[in-house]
């Protein structure tokens, strides 16, 4: 079950062993290491575990057509709404079914208008609502012993 109440670079440390151990691929886009970089170094991070993935031609059409179709509200920072949706355009073009995130206000956001029409079958982890072992096991949750 979740575990909100974790610090979310914990829940990540818990998703991350997780997905090694299950020998799921992981994916590093440049265009967070950019992020990354501004805070703390990329090479905290254990990068021998993760595919860098760049921004390439593909991913810049895809993320040119969903921003010509989905709409940026207003509210948001136009520079900041770009990266998240050649985020979006990367994960599509890749094939990656999952995103771990912290950002519910506009990554997530504009990842779930996304989907509304069918254009992206990316779901988003949202580490702020803790662990959940259910994304491993196509949202179905183990029985624990009593």
């Amino acid at each position: 079950m979740a575990n909100p109440a974790r610090p979310q670079h914990e829940v990540a440390k818990q998703y991350f062993r997780e997905c090694v151990s299950r020998q799921i691929p992981l994916y590093l886009s440049a265009i967070v290491i950019s992020e990354f970089q501004v805070k703390q170094t990329i090479n905290d991070l254990p990068l021998r575990n993760f595919s860098v993935l760049p921004f390439n031609v593909d991913h810049a059409m895809r993320c040119g057509i969903l921003i010509r179709q989905l709409q940026r509200d207003p509210a948001d920072d136009r520079v900041r709404v770009k990266d998240d949706f050649k985020l979006i355009a990367q994960c599509d073009c890749e094939g990656i079914s999952h995103l771990f995130s912290e950002d519910e206000s506009t990554l997530v956001k504009y990842l779930a208008r996304a989907q509304a029409p069918g254009q992206s079958a990316t779901r988003a982890v949202l580490l702020k609502d803790g662990f959940d072992g259910s994304w491993f096991e196509n949202g179905q949750y183990r029985l624990t012993e009593g």
